[in-house]
C-alpha cells in the first residue's frame, strides 16, 4: 500500500487517473487531500466538504476477477467496507440507500464514486472514490447531510478514521476473491434503506412521483420495485431517484 497526502486537488480520482499514466502504482494505492476543489459524486453531483474536516480520498484497486457485467458487484463491496468501519466506531442507525450512500438514520455520511479501467470484457482497475463527512458540523443547504462528530459529538482523528476504512476494503476483497460474494449480497440487502417498505421514489424523466416497495437488487444493480398491483419493475440510476 502506498498513502499519497495532498493538501489540495481538483479530485483524488482525477489525480489517482493522471498518476497512473505517470507510474506503475502498487494495489491499494490510496491518494487523499484536505481539499477537493471539484470532487464528484454520482450522477456529476458535486461534493462539497470543509478543508481539514472531512476524509476525501481514493483507492486504486486492481481488479483479476471482474467482469463488465458484474460492475456493481464493487458498489457493493465498497459500501460494506464502509459500512462495517462505521460500525466498528459505533456509528448509529446505519444503512445502505441504492447504489451505495451510507446512511445513518435519515442523514447522508458518506458518498461514494467508482470509476472502471476496462480491457476487454473485463474491469483491469478500479478508482474508488469516498467522501466521508467525519468532523463538519455546518452544511449548508444540505438537510439530509450529517457527520461522524454530529452524530456521536466527538472529534475523530482523520488517519484513524482512514486506517480502519482501509483495512475493512482489503478484507473485503480478499474475502470477494475467496468467492464469498453470496453472504455479501445477503448482508448488503440486509442493509438497505426502506428495502420492503412503501417509499416515495421520483422517475428522472417525467418527474413523476410515484409509490414502490424495494424487493431486491439484481445482479446488474438495477433496483427492483413492486409497483401497484404486484407489478415487479426494475429501474437503473439515471430512471429513478428515491425520496427521503
Amino acid at each position: 500500500m502506498q498513502l499519497i497526502k495532498l493538501d489540495a486537488t481538483a479530485s483524488t480520482n482525477l489525480y489517482l487517473k493522471n498518476l497512473m499514466l505517470e507510474e506503475n502504482l502498487v494495489d491499494f494505492t490510496i491518494v487523499t487531500a484536505k481539499e477537493q476543489l471539484k470532487g464528484k459524486g454520482q450522477m456529476g453531483a458535486s461534493w462539497d466538504s470543509e478543508k481539514g474536516k472531512n476524509l476525501t480520498f481514493s483507492v486504486l484497486k486492481y481488479q483479476q476477477m471482474l467482469f463488465i457485467k458484474d460492475v456493481f458487484v464493487l458498489n457493493m463491496l465498497v459500501s460494506l467496507a464502509i459500512y462495517n468501519s462505521l460500525e466498528s466506531m459505533k456509528i448509529p442507525d446505519l444503512s445502505i440507500k441504492w447504489p451505495n450512500d451510507i446512511l445513518s438514520g435519515r442523514n447522508k455520511i458518506c458518498g461514494i464514486l467508482i470509476e472502471n479501467l476496462l480491457l476487454g470484457q473485463k474491469i483491469s482497475a478500479s478508482i474508488i472514490g469516498i467522501g466521508l463527512n467525519v468532523n463538519q458540523t455546518q452544511f449548508i443547504n444540505l438537510p439530509n447531510a450529517s457527520s461522524l462528530k454530529l452524530l456521536i459529538g466527538k472529534t475523530f482523528d482523520l488517519d484513524e478514521v482512514l486506517q480502519i476504512i482501509n483495512k475493512n476494503l482489503f478484507q473485503i476483497f480478499i474475502d470477494f476473491e475467496n468467492q464469498f460474494i453470496q453472504p455479501m449480497k445477503d448482508a448488503y440487502l440486509k442493509l438497505l434503506f426502506r428495502k420492503d417498505k412503501a417509499s416515495t421514489f421520483k422517475n428522472l424523466q417525467s418527474g413523476q412521483l410515484f409509490i414502490g416497495i424495494i424487493r431486491t437488487v439484481a445482479d446488474d444493480g438495477k433496483l427492483v420495485l413492486e409497483l401497484e398491483d404486484q407489478v415487479i419493475k426494475s429501474y437503473d440510476l439515471k430512471e429513478i431517484k428515491l425520496l427521503y
